[in-house]
């Protein structure tokens, strides 16, 4: 048998941390994910799953994921039932996760104008000193290494004028 799932998605409030009465850390959190297609309207829907974390990685999820996060979820669906009090039967269906991973670097947490991807600011660089997070280009003045180009070549958003002799397939 298997039971195996992989979402990403975005958080869609911030993760809530609950203790059992035995001590053990338990989070549960909402994530967002997107359809692959789009509705009659031009749309995209998304799915709204349900996640719990337990131990560990529930105290971590808890500490540093909060609303709008991109997240990673790999773990397995669970199905549970309890009786309600007004005396009614529910059902429940979440992924308990096993992994989960932090996909945007914190500093892009909230998601506002001057935070995330495209935003300048200073980044550690793994082999010393820091950069920018600028596109590069080959210099063709040098034999080796990169010169910094200041606009952004996707910027246009103009077509690419290429034509089918150009095209390796």
């Amino acid at each position: 048998m298997l039971n195996r799932v992989v979402l990403v998605g975005r958080l869609t409030r911030d993760p809530e941390l609950r203790y059992t009465p035995n001590g053990i850390p338990v989070a549960t959190f909402t994530l967002a994910v997107n359809r692959t297609y789009t509705n009659q309207q031009g749309e995209r829907e998304a799915d709204f799953i349900n996640c719990v974390v337990w131990r560990r990685q529930a105290e971590n999820v808890a500490n540093f994921l909060k609303k709008g996060n991109l997240a990673g979820v790999d773990g397995r669906i669970q199905t549970r039932n309890y009786e309600a009090q007004d005396g009614r039967r529910v059902y429940v269906t979440e992924v308990v996760a096993e992994s989960v991973q932090f996909l945007e670097p914190k500093s892009a947490s909230g998601r506002d104008i001057g935070s995330g991807y495209g935003a300048q600011r200073e980044q550690a660089n793994p082999f010393g000193g820091s950069t920018q997070n600028q596109p590069y280009q080959s210099s063709p003045n040098q034999n080796q290494g990169y010169t910094r180009v200041d606009e952004d070549p996707f910027a246009d958003s103009g077509q690419i004028d290429i034509s089918d002799d150009d095209l390796p397939f």
